[in-house]
């Protein structure tokens, strides 16, 4: 664990989040600051700098899979977006963007959604994950 890292925190139960999934390895669960309703991250537990580190790289990225399906049967989006950059926060994360038709902007500006519709979405989310398969 890294002392100033908020995803390390998240992951040791040391901050809040809208939690969507876990596992011994992961955890997804909502950005605070979301670009689209639904907008998602996916973080090891464990403290990695960037994305291409995570040393389960096929793992992650299931995990991601799985947060993809979960959003396709909550929003119908019209595609989903995945970023990794991660210039923001030093520790790996993937965001995951489910997107309408009319969602023509490459990364959307930043858009307030109220606590109880975030937890809304949480809980959507975190039901359709748990009902999907492996």
């Amino acid at each position: 664990m890294e002392n100033n890292c908020v995803f390390c925190r998240i992951a040791n139960k040391k901050a809040f989040c809208y939690l969507i999934f876990e596992d011994q390895n992961f955890l997804a669960f909502l950005d605070i600051n979301p670009r689209v309703e639904g907008h998602t991250l996916v973080i090891p537990k464990k403290h990695y700098r960037w994305v291409y580190d995570v040393t389960n790289f096929e793992g992650y990225w299931k995990v991601a899979l799985r947060i993809t399906r979960a959003m396709k049967k909550v929003f119908s989006p019209y595609f989903i977006t995945y970023v990794t950059h991660g210039l923001e926060v030093p520790h790996a994360h993937i965001h995951i963007l489910p997107r309408q038709k009319d969602e023509t902007v490459f990364v959307p500006s930043p858009k307030y959604i109220l606590p109880e519709r975030m937890k809304e979405i949480a809980q959507k989310l975190k039901e359709a994950v748990e009902t999907l398969n492996e």
